[in-house]
């Protein structure tokens, strides 16, 4: 089975990009949001193992979809991926319960790298 992923940006570049990345490794993205409203919908519709999200989005901060996910999905997994490196922000999202930090402008290998290792900290990955 494959692992599902929903990809949460505001920059449809960054979507696609993920979305090629993700998907050539061989993972299911089952949804794309391009704010907070869209991705805890689709979270909640999609069930995915493992959410990127970033933390700058149109309607509301990545933080604030980060602890509503958490509320109703506590076992996914959040990967952060955002141009925002300040270390509060990262303390900040990995206290609010992201299992991971990644900061743009990124490569291919480090987003495989964190989705990989977040995913096999479930358990859950069947070969």
């Amino acid at each position: 089975m494959k692992n599902r992923i929903l990809i949460v940006d505001d920059s449809f570049y960054m979507r696609t990009m993920l979305k090629n990345m993700l998907t050539d490794a061989g993972y299911e993205v089952v949804g794309e949001a391009a704010n907070g409203q869209q991705a805890l919908e689709m979270a909640l519709a999609t069930k995915p193992d493992l959410i990127t999200l970033d933390v700058i989005l149109p309607d509301n901060t990545g933080l604030d979809v980060l602890k509503g996910i958490r509320q109703e999905q506590p076992e996914v997994k959040v990967v952060m991926c955002s141009a925002v490196g300040q270390e509060v922000i990262v303390n900040e999202a990995l206290e609010s319960g992201a299992t991971a930090y990644i900061v743009k402008p990124f490569s291919e290998e480090k987003v495989l790298e964190i989705v990989g290792s977040a995913l096999q900290e479930t358990g859950s990955e069947q070969e």
